[in-house]
């Protein structure tokens, strides 16, 4: 055995320290250990705001479910002709009365109206500007008559309106339409909806000869309907 060895393994049973070995690549690398993703306070949000808005849609659906609101229903039985004239260039002066019912089929739902106004056609031409009509709060389950005075003075007409209202007068029927028009709402509660446009157009023949006034015949059944 040579000196050199003889002093390596004197050195080695005296203790002096051993170079450590080195150790794997994969154990410092930190690629190989991703630490754990943290969730930013914006995607947090996000998801509560999401988990919000699907309760708040399953409620107003439980809700609609539950109170399940229906249209109202609008019948015409009654109308008066006070005035009812054609003159030059042509113009008509109209004063007119009708009866109207408005009834709220529902059991758990409230109607209100707003910003109503009532207007009277005659062959497809209004023959009177719109009267606007008192707001109206209807309870549940009930009905509401509804009765406009239309006047219209010197209102423009074309010539076949005219001459029409002077060849129906003397057979004795004139067809008129009247139209109801608005905002309606249905309220449960302290729950509304948001306001609809509401639009009731009622068709009528009506028994007339110029010069009356008064009430006047409904002939057959008149015809209301309700666009909403």
């Amino acid at each position: 055995m040579s000196d050199y060895d003889q002093q390596k393994i004197q050195n080695e049973s005296v203790g002096y320290p051993q170079k450590p070995s080195p150790l794997p690549s994969s154990i410092n690398d930190p690629r190989k250990y991703p630490s754990s993703p943290t969730r930013s306070p914006a995607k947090t949000l996000c998801t509560f705001l999401l988990i919000l808005v699907i309760l708040a849609g399953l409620v107003v659906l439980i809700l609609w479910l539950v109170y399940r609101p229906h249209k109202p229903n609008f019948s015409l039985v009654g109308a008066a002709i006070y005035d009812l004239n054609v003159t030059s260039p042509p113009y008509m002066s109209t004063t007119m009365q009708f009866t109207v019912l408005a009834r709220n089929p529902n059991r758990r739902v409230r109607l209100d109206y707003g910003q109503f106004s009532a207007i009277v056609y005659y062959k497809g031409q209004a023959i009177t500007p719109p009267v606007v009509l008192p707001p109206l709060f209807q309870k549940t389950k009930s009905t509401v008559i509804l009765s406009p005075l239309i006047r219209g003075a010197s209102v423009p007409v074309s010539v076949e309106v005219a001459n029409g209202l002077l060849i129906d007068e003397v057979y004795g029927v004139v067809g008129l339409r009247l139209v109801l028009m608005g905002k309606m709402r249905y309220k449960a509660g302290i729950v509304k909806t948001k306001h609809y446009q509401v639009y009731v157009k009622c068709d009528m023949l009506v028994g007339y000869k110029k010069g009356f006034m008064g009430q006047v015949p409904l002939l057959g059944s008149p015809d209301c309907q309700l666009d909403l």
